[in-house]
Order: structure tokens, then C-alpha cells, then sequence
């Protein structure tokens, strides 16, 4: 296998490629513009069923092995997508049932795209056969790096079937019907169960243990499902040939923390839509991919300048594009790959921005892309292989998201808000994160290394995640515990005791009441004066009342009236943060600025609109400092020694000026 096109052995750029669209007389100058903007890979194959497929087991595969061999040719490598987000109509017709039923008992329809049902066993067996006829051909075929698994899991079905499927799926995880009704508390208005067919599938708001349960079966039919392409691609495939799916950000239809454990690298779609991207804000996105595998990942779907589906599609800034795509490898991407490359004639994103347009000529965005590629040219023998090294980890929590996005009780307390109100004064301060999944804390040695952990409205707590974390704060570590934590158990069932719940010792301090706020309310501190807004919890000390108050309430409502607002607690030679507050950005910036501070972890302070992101090889201590200018304005930056620049080859003072939307990637001179 010629290892150059292995994924660890160089940055990767490309493009999604759909030559079923086009002449085949037409792929050779496609071919030649994507080498001329130093592409290196084309994303193939994940809308091609009926082209793959025409009709059932009639498989026409020639043509994708001929442009295959032709990008091979080329220098471009493949990365294959199985095609079964898009099931053709002669499926459809044959097996009408296939067709996922939306809540109101409506079928999909052919042409809506993911429009299956997963749990469906006759398009089990026909994307049996065709991911099986594709890994046959292809699987060991030198030119194909990696597989894409379906496209943007998202849709959810509520037939007959899925019903019947989600009971089983209870009765498996309860086994007694006596033990879900004492988990769901079912006396409640008069739901308890005599029988397992009386379970519905939740449509609406509904018993909270009901929907926590159905995104955990949403979660494992969606697994069972990649599983199954997973298991016909592996025997085929070589070893570092790898396996992955697109996944949409902070998407809320499953956990995909499950979804990645089959998988060899994580990947993501990432889209800016209206506007501007907000890179203290878009980072945690890149860091949350990067934590579903905890390893580098791809950027394998990005809008090269515009999209088509948002109400107003305006166009990236000249050069805004190249800054996302930096901050996207600062981040830990391995690849950037743009939607798309030719705009279709026909079908539904005729006005999606992409490198060639519908006459074949390139676009202005096109001399972007190419700047792009002669970045990553000269920029992957050095940073190919690197990784992010974070000493600040933040836990993310699927189940806990699920049960604010149900019972928000302020209709504007977001979970994803909160939480990246967390990350952007890290971000501002250009500390590396890591977002890991809570319910991965299975051992506190692998929580050693962070000197400070923050979790974010960890709402619901199971027993082992309160035994790490006590284990990783007695040992020296530095957690932060925020409103909303410890206040369920795994059922989604209020705990029997008061918040953090089993976290209460070591944050030695317990929530007496919590308050939905209609106006902000003034908080004071020892670090910080701002207000809260939306929430507000009312702490009061626990156990040898030892936490110290950071900051108290001034007048509001009577009940919050000079009451603890923060504290933190010595809890073996760590320490335990409780923030009952949802601080305004400037008192929010101050209070985990002097959190960094005390846990001793390196910041570095850079104007604003400034990023400075390091990579660093695996196994030794150089660091590659990615700077980037999100602001479309030139800034001064000063840099703590001189430098040299990789991109440009040229040395650089301690103090220079960088471009509107400008990149570089230093190491110190002396170094």
C-alpha cells in the first residue's frame, strides 16, 4: 500500500466528489483542478445507491473503480461512503414498510433523505448486500484511506416496529415491570404498567424515565445498525484503513459516545450558515468531536464560503475560510474536507456553495482553497501525526443535556449554552481542553493529568462517576461543579438528597433551593462583581462547614438576600468548586481566570480575535504555536520570544503584525 495516502502520514485536503453526476468525460479536468488545488483526497460514493445498485443485486461498480484508480492516479486518495442514507426507490417499492413514521404517524418518502427506518430487517439486508459488494471490491484497493458509514445519522422512526423493539429493549434492561415502575416513579398520574405492550414510545412531553429511555434505545438501534456495515467492512479492509461517521455537532438524537466506541476516528460536519464564525465558541466544538474517540479527528464536511439551507445564506469573508480551517487543525483535525465540489444541475442544494460551479469553472473561492492546499503541503511533514495536549478537561453528558432539554425550567437555560459558556474563557485564554464523556469516568487515573476539570450541569450522577471524581479531588485535583449538578440519579429521577448529591463532601456545600430568575440578580465576590442571570441556586455549608465563600448575593427576591452564590472546599489535597450562578461573560472571564491560576495551568493572554493553539509531536515536548487572526482587521501580537514561521519560512520578531484572517505556525527560533 503506498502509505503517503495514510491518514496519520500527512494533513489531508479535499473535497466531496460526485462523479455519478457528471459525464465521465468530464472526471479528468475535475481531476486536474482538484490536483492544481493541491487536494489530496475526494470523499466518494454516499449518495450512489441507485447508481451503485439500479435494481436489486445488479451491482454497477466499474465506474467508481475507474474514478477511483484516476484520483490514485493523481495523488488522491478515496474515502468511500456506503450509501444507505439514501435507499433508492426501487427498495422503497419493494419493501414500502422500510419508510420511517414520523410522530404524527406520517410515512417519509423516497427523496427525503435518511428517510428508513433503522430498525427496518429488509433494509438490514439490503445494506448488507450492498456494503458487502462495495467492502468485496474495494476494501483492499490502495487508493481507498478510510469508510464513511451512512450519512448524518439523524432521523427517528415511531412505527409499529420501533414500538415493539423499544419494549423488548426495556424488558432486557429492567427485566421486572416492578422495576421500572419504582424507577419511573409510574404511580404518577396513574402510569404504572401491567404489561410490557403498554409502554408507548414518548411523543411529547412525557414521564421523564420513559424519554430518557427511548434516546438510549434511538442510541443502540442506530449502533446496531452502523454495526452491521462495520462488520462487513472489517474483514476486507486493512488494518490502517479506518472506519468512521459524519456526525453534526452538538446534535441531540443519541449519544455519541456509544455511536464512536465501533469506530476508528471520529468525524464531523461542520457549518457556519449566518455569519461569522465566533471561534471561542465554534473550539469546543472541534474538542467535542475530538473527545468521542479521544484522538484526532476529521473535518470531513465544511462550506466552502456559503451554504443553502439557512433563511438568510450569507458568504464567508475572503480569507475566513482558510482561518476556520486552521482552527480546525489548532483543534486537532487531521483532514478539512469541503461540501462540495461541482454544484448539481438538479436536486435540493442546487445554491450550496462549492470549488466548481455548475458550468465546471472554478469559483472564486477556489484560489482559497488552493492557498489551503499549499498550507497543507508544506505544513504536514511537521504537524502530520502531532496532538493536542490539554491539562483543563470539561465532561460532557448526553443524558443530562436530554433532561435540561426536556425540563429547561427557564426556557432559556441551554445546556449546550451553559456549557460553552464554560469554554470561552478558556478559549479566550487559549487553554486546550478536552471534552470527555462523564459516563467514561471509570478510572480516576486517567483524570491525573488534568489540573483542572469542569463539569458543566452534570444533572444526572451514577455511583462510579461520584467515586472518580472524589478520587481525582483527593489527589490534588481541581474540579468545578455548576448549577443544575447531582440533581438526578441514571433513571432521570430526582435523588433522594440535595444537591451535588453524592458530590456533597467534597464540595462541602449543599443546594437549599434553586431560583429561575426574571431579572438579573447581583452577586459580590473576592474575584469577581457581576450579576446572574436566568438561575440562581442558594448554598448553604455541609459537614465541618469548612468551604470557603468566593461569592454571596446581594438584595433580590428576599430568599436569596446575602446567601452563598460560590464556594470552594479542600477535599484531600484537591479542590472542589460549587458555582450556583450563571454569571455575566465579564465576571465569568474573571472567576475561571483565577480558577486557571490557581490549578496552575499556562494561559496566554492575546488580543482579542486572537488565537494562539499549539500542537505538539506524540512522545516528545516541541510545540508548533498555530496563531490565527479571526479578526478581518490586521492585529499586533507579541509573542514571548522570536520565532520562526513554517508557512512562510521566514523569521519573525517577538513582536509582528498578522493579517486580517492570517495564520502562522511558529516555533521559537531558539528552539
Amino acid at each position: 500500500m503506498d502509505t503517503s495516502f495514510v491518514s496519520a502520514s500527512k494533513l489531508h485536503f479535499g473535497a466531496s466528489y460526485y462523479p455519478e453526476h457528471w459525464p465521465e468525460e468530464r472526471w479528468p479536468e475535475d481531476i486536474r483542478l482538484m490536483r492544481e488545488a493541491g487536494m489530496t483526497v475526494a470523499r466518494l460514493g454516499e449518495f450512489a445507491w441507485s447508481s451503485l445498485e439500479p435494481s436489486s443485486g445488479d451491482f454497477r461498480l466499474d465506474w467508481l473503480e475507474r474514478v477511483i484508480s484516476q484520483l490514485g492516479a493523481s495523488g488522491i486518495a478515496s474515502v468511500l461512503g456506503t450509501p444507505t442514507a439514501g435507499p433508492p426507490a426501487w427498495l422503497v417499492s419493494k419493501y414500502p414498510d422500510l419508510l420511517a413514521v414520523d410522530e404524527y404517524g406520517r410515512r417519509a418518502q423516497i427523496g427525503n433523505r435518511c428517510h428508513y427506518c433503522v430498525n427496518s430487517p429488509e433494509f438490514h439486508a439490503a445494506t448488507g448486500q450492498i456494503v458487502k459488494a462495495l467492502a468485496d471490491r474495494f476494501g483492499s484497493n490502495p487508493n481507498v484511506i478510510g469508510w464513511q458509514i451512512d450519512n448524518e445519522f439523524h432521523r427517528v422512526c415511531y412505527c409499529d416496529r420501533c414500538r415493539k423493539l423499544f419494549q423488548d429493549f426495556l424488558q432486557a434492561r429492567y427485566e421486572s415491570l416492578d422495576v421500572l415502575n419504582e424507577r419511573w416513579s409510574t404511580s404518577y398520574w396513574s402510569q404504572t404498567y401491567s404489561d410490557w405492550e403498554q409502554i408507548p414510545i414518548p411523543i411529547g412531553p412525557h414521564n421523564p424515565g420513559l424519554m430518557l429511555e427511548f434516546k438510549h434505545f434511538i442510541t443502540e438501534s442506530y449502533r446496531k445498525f452502523q454495526r452491521l456495515q462495520v462488520d462487513h467492512l472489517r474483514p476486507c479492509v486493512p488494518a490502517n484503513v479506518w472506519i468512521t461517521h459524519n456526525f453534526m455537532k452538538w446534535f441531540d438524537g443519541y449519544d455519541h459516545y456509544a455511536m464512536s466506541e465501533d469506530l476508528d476516528i471520529a468525524s464531523w460536519d461542520w457549518y457556519v450558515g449566518t455569519g461569522h464564525n465566533d471561534y471561542r465558541s465554534s473550539g469546543v466544538l472541534h474538542d467535542l468531536v475530538r473527545g468521542f474517540k479521544e484522538k484526532n479527528f476529521w473535518l470531513i464536511e465544511t462550506q466552502p464560503g456559503s451554504i443553502n439551507w439557512k433563511p438568510v445564506n450569507t458568504a464567508l469573508d475572503r480569507g475566513e475560510a482558510r482561518a476556520m480551517a486552521w482552527h480546525a487543525v489548532a483543534h486537532g483535525a487531521d483532514a478539512v474536507v469541503y461540501w462540495q465540489w461541482r454544484s448539481a444541475l438538479g436536486g435540493q442544494e442546487q445554491l450550496h456553495g462549492t470549488l466548481v460551479d455548475q458550468a465546471g469553472m472554478p469559483r472564486p473561492f477556489y484560489e482559497e482553497a488552493q492557498q489551503l492546499g499549499k498550507d497543507f503541503e508544506t505544513l504536514s511533514p511537521i504537524l502530520a501525526g502531532s496532538e493536542i495536549k490539554a491539562s483543563v478537561a470539561m465532561l460532557n453528558d448526553y443524558d443530562s443535556l436530554w433532561a435540561i432539554q426536556w425540563q429547561p425550567h427557564h426556557r432559556d437555560f441551554d445546556y449546550v449554552e451553559h456549557f460553552t459558556h464554560y469554554y470561552r474563557p478558556l478559549a479566550s485564554l487559549n487553554v486546550p481542553v478536552d471534552v470527555l464523556s462523564a459516563r467514561g469516568l471509570v478510572d480516576a487515573g486517567k483524570l491525573a493529568g488534568y489540573k483542572l476539570i469542569i463539569a458543566p450541569a452534570l444533572v444526572i450522577q451514577d455511583q462510579k462517576m461520584v467515586d472518580t471524581l472524589q478520587e481525582y479531588v483527593s489527589r490534588g485535583g481541581h474540579l468545578v461543579l455548576t448549577a443544575r449538578c447531582g440533581m438526578k440519579d441514571p433513571y432521570n429521577a430526582l435523588l433522594p438528597q440535595r444537591q451535588p448529591g453524592g458530590l456533597g463532601e467534597i464540595a462541602g456545600v449543599e443546594v437549599e433551593d434553586y431560583y429561575v430568575l426574571q431579572e438579573p440578580v447581583p452577586v459580590t465576590g473576592t474575584w469577581f462583581v457581576g450579576q446572574s442571570s436566568l438561575w440562581a441556586e442558594r448554598l448553604v455549608r455541609t459537614g465541618k462547614k469548612e468551604a470557603r465563600v468566593i461569592a454571596r448575593y446581594h438584595k433580590s427576591n428576599g430568599w436569596l438576600d446575602d446567601q452563598i452564590a460560590v464556594s470552594v472546599n479542600g477535599f484531600g489535597t484537591g479542590l472542589a468548586y460549587y458555582v450556583g450562578v450563571c454569571l455575566d461573560e465579564v465576571a465569568q472571564q474573571a472567576l475561571l481566570a483565577r480558577m486557571l491560576k490557581i490549578a496552575r495551568v499556562t494561559t496566554i493572554v492575546s488580543p482579542a480575535g486572537i488565537e494562539i493553539y499549539t500542537r505538539a509531536r506524540v512522545g516528545s515536548s516541541e510545540l508548533f504555536y498555530i496563531v490565527i487572526n479571526h479578526n478581518a482587521t490586521e492585529c499586533s501580537i507579541t509573542m514571548p520570544w522570536e520565532s520562526f514561521d513554517h508557512l512562510t519560512g521566514r523569521r519573525r520578531a517577538a513582536e509582528f503584525y498578522l493579517p486580517g484572517y492570517g495564520v502562522m505556525v511558529l516555533t521559537p527560533s531558539n528552539a
